[in-house]
């Protein structure tokens, strides 16, 4: 038996649920779920409060389609349980709850309990567990019988094991494991959970703190931006146990029970779309060739066995999702397509009896789909209209409402968004919405922000939700959120892995021209269509979306002002910053290596080289594990006597997930762009200091160019005050 830090709860389990029940998180907490909404009167303009405590379910970014539903059915298929959070900046914490709601229109969702923290993912990056800053995939689990739900709770920095009834209350912790739990599932008896966690990582840490006392050997296990001491590493296997629900007694699981839960995912690669039916037909995709990129192909199995090949356009492609309908009824499946794949369109398919037939097309996003009683339930949002829970039917493609998380958008005046196409240079497709301000009248031009990677679904805060497109909008900017076109390695045949697909991006830059030519043409075409100011355009990204802005400030004068949230592809990060895996890595797709006096090689891409030629100010908003990649261009730009500003969020990663931050990094976003591009300051006194460093960043720019005025906008040193 193992009891103690896997099985019983104890004195661990009060404390936590006393936590929990805290009143000071419980006020904050309270509107976790909202009030009903009230009728609309006169719209407002939105806030960066608004998306700053937005509510979730499921993951914030619509780009990020497929992947496990944050919607579990339950057994009844009645109802639906679900994790919904709401970020709280003025207390920088996150409410979390676990919801139920019945499947009907008009059904309110009821908590069966709320506290703990978020949840954050990590990943197998180079073989060792990477956090990455972005919110978990959550998913409950129902008991056979349908009176217990399941779930994953983090308090106090470890992720447990607890079960509620579903009718509410008697929520409690099941595990005091000292590593997160990360997998869990019911056995059939419905008395009994199965569940995984790395226990081996107890022994890496004393390894690790041995070793701490004569000193690491710098290897493959340290990422210097990220941490000072190594990273744990990813082939610690995860150690299984079953557990009785009424006694809280854990013990090793039988083989056997091993096998129901899922294979490690930091050490599986994601599996591809597929379905099966309980009546034994199967559906499945497979790459149409060796590049890891290609187009999917669909193919079915009968209950007989027989297979059967889909010939259709419909059955190649980029698909998220498949279901099958019950009773021996149609396949279901859900495929990205048009232009630059801005599209998703529903298709049913009777295997045997005839091609696909799409039943509902949306510029919008539908994700984390589930199937309850023949219908399709589905997480939904578009442009202007935040994630929300929908129901589909099958037959026809109609849709409908069950649950708006957050009513209060409903008052909101949004501008109009209105989808571009365009072809970069290599004939690639690539749109972006173009998002404008609410008082818009034909013949008006704005200063232009271009925000880059992402483009889909509710437009928050681009890739990284970091730039708020809507609030930009709100205060007078034009917006071109922008999609990334294909990449060029899709077309190679060679691109067989990570590797060799990166390779071919690297090569003359051709992955960063791509890009920077999808930005250029999409730019010019908001300029001649009398919209955007060409002497006022800013531009923003973070991670690959960084590179851009980077590779744009070099290759280009277009732009007045830029921001990004990470930074930057030089020969420091490429060969020190993110360790030896990483450089090999990197020196195996083409880049050169430290000691490689290759200026001709950085031309194009490097800020540091390229110093003294760049005038663009530029925002630089950084994580504590990744500014280190940073600093080298920061010196080599002040160095040059150009406006750079820099900031750095403690205990943040490559995405930032703490509300205070967000808020502030909208805020200083919104004021940057607002003093480059518009001459234009807030009053508040809490900033004087943030300008007080720009006006000088201002006069070093002016004193840099010999008072020479570059083709963008040179704003008067007396910025103008505005009124919130």
């Amino acid at each position: 038996m193992v009891r103690g830090t896997l099985g019983k709860t104890g004195l661990f389990g009060t404390c936590v649920m006393m936590l929990a029940l805290s009143p000071p998180a419980w006020a904050r907490c309270a509107d976790l779920l909202p009030a009903a909404a009230q009728p609309a009167g006169l719209k407002r303009s939105i806030t960066t409060i608004d998306l700053a405590r937005l509510r979730d379910i499921g993951r914030p970014d619509g780009a990020l389609l497929g992947g496990p539903s944050p919607l579990a059915v339950a057994p009844d298929q009645t109802r639906i349980a679900f994790n919904i959070s709401r970020p709280d900046p003025a207390s920088n914490s996150i409410c979390v709850g676990l919801a139920v709601m019945d499947l009907v229109v008009g059904a309110r969702p009821r908590l069966i309990d709320q506290g703990g923290e978020m949840i954050l993912a990590s990943g197998n990056v180079r073989g060792l567990i990477t956090p990455i800053g972005y919110p978990a995939v959550v998913t409950s689990a129902w008991s056979p019988d349908g009176r217990w739900i399941a779930y994953l709770r983090r308090d106090q920095g470890v992720t447990q094991l607890w079960v509620a009834r579903a009718e509410g209350g008697m929520a409690h912790p099941l595990t005091q494991s000292p590593v997160d739990i990360e997998q869990f599932a019911w056995r059939a008896d419905g008395k009994t959970l199965l569940y995984a966690a790395r226990t081996g990582q107890l022994a890496e840490r004393a390894a690790d703190a041995s070793e701490a006392l004569t000193g690491y050997p710098y290897d493959d296990r340290f990422v210097p931006a990220m941490s000072p001491v190594p990273l744990p590493v990813a082939t610690t296997p995860l150690s299984h146990y079953a557990i009785d629900i009424a006694s809280q007694t854990a013990h090793p699981a039988s083989g056997d029970d091993a096998m129901r839960l899922l294979p490690d995912r930091l050490n599986t690669p994601a599996p591809l779309p597929a379905a099966e039916a309980g009546d034994g037909r199967r559906a499945w995709t497979a790459h149409s060739s060796e590049n890891i990129l290609s187009p999917l192909r669909l193919r079915a199995s009968l209950a007989s066995g027989n297979s059967v090949a889909c010939t259709d356009v419909a059955c190649r492609g980029k698909f998220t999702g498949l279901w099958w309908m019950p009773q021996g009824g149609p396949l279901l499946f859900l495929r990205r397509e048009g232009w630059d794949l801005g599209d998703l369109v529903l298709y049913r398919w009777q295997p045997g009896a005839g091609q696909p037939r799409a039943i509902l097309r949306t510029s919008g996003v539908l994700d984390g789909c589930v199937l309850a009683r023949a219908q399709l339930i589905c997480l939904a949002e578009s442009e202007t209209v935040p994630r929300h829970i929908v129901r589909i039917d099958p037959r026809t493609g109609k849709s409908e409402t069950l649950y708006v998380p957050n009513p209060d958008f409903a008052a909101i005046r949004f501008g109009k968004v209105q989808r571009l196409r365009w072809r970069n240079d290599r004939g690639l497709e690539v749109r972006g919405d173009l998002v404008l301000p609410p008082g818009h009248r034909p013949g008006m031009r704005h200063p232009l922000i271009v925000t880059t990677y992402w483009s889909s679904g509710f437009l928050r805060g681009a890739t990284g939700n970091e730039y708020p497109i809507h609030v930009f909008a709100a205060r007078g900017f034009a917006v071109l959120s922008l999609q990334r076109p294909p990449f060029v390695a899709e077309a190679d045949a060679n691109a067989t892995d990570a590797d060799r697909l990166n390779a071919a991006a690297t090569a003359n830059w051709a992955e960063r021209r791509s890009l920077h030519s999808a930005v250029m043409v999409g730019v010019q075409r908001v300029i001649d269509l009398g919209i955007a100011d060409p002497a006022r355009i800013g531009i923003t990204g973070l991670s690959d979306g960084s590179s851009t802005v980077g590779f744009a400030l070099i290759n280009s004068r277009r732009f007045a002002a830029a921001a990004v949230s990470t930074c930057c592809l030089e020969p420091w990060m490429v060969n020190a910053t993110f360790g030896p895996a990483f450089t090999r890595t990197m020196r195996g797709q083409g880049w050169p290596a430290a000691t490689a006096d290759d200026r001709r090689f950085w031309a194009p891409g490097s800020l540091i080289q390229n110093a003294a030629t760049i005038d663009t100010p530029l925002l630089m908003q950084l994580a504590d594990r990744e500014y280190l990649t940073a600093i080298d261009v920061y010196a080599a730009l002040r160095e040059q006597g150009k406006p750079v500003d820099l900031y750095v969020f403690p205990d943040e990663y490559h995405n930032k997930w703490q509300p205070a931050h967000r808020l502030a990094i909208y805020e200083r976003n919104l004021d940057w762009f607002d003093y480059w591009l518009r001459d234009t300051i807030d009053p508040n006194p809490r900033k004087a200091a943030q300008y007080a460093r720009w006006r000088k960043l201002r006069e070093q720019q002016e004193k840099a160019s010999g008072g020479q005025d570059r083709p963008a906008i040179q704003a008067s040193t007396s910025a103008r005050r505005m009124s919130r």
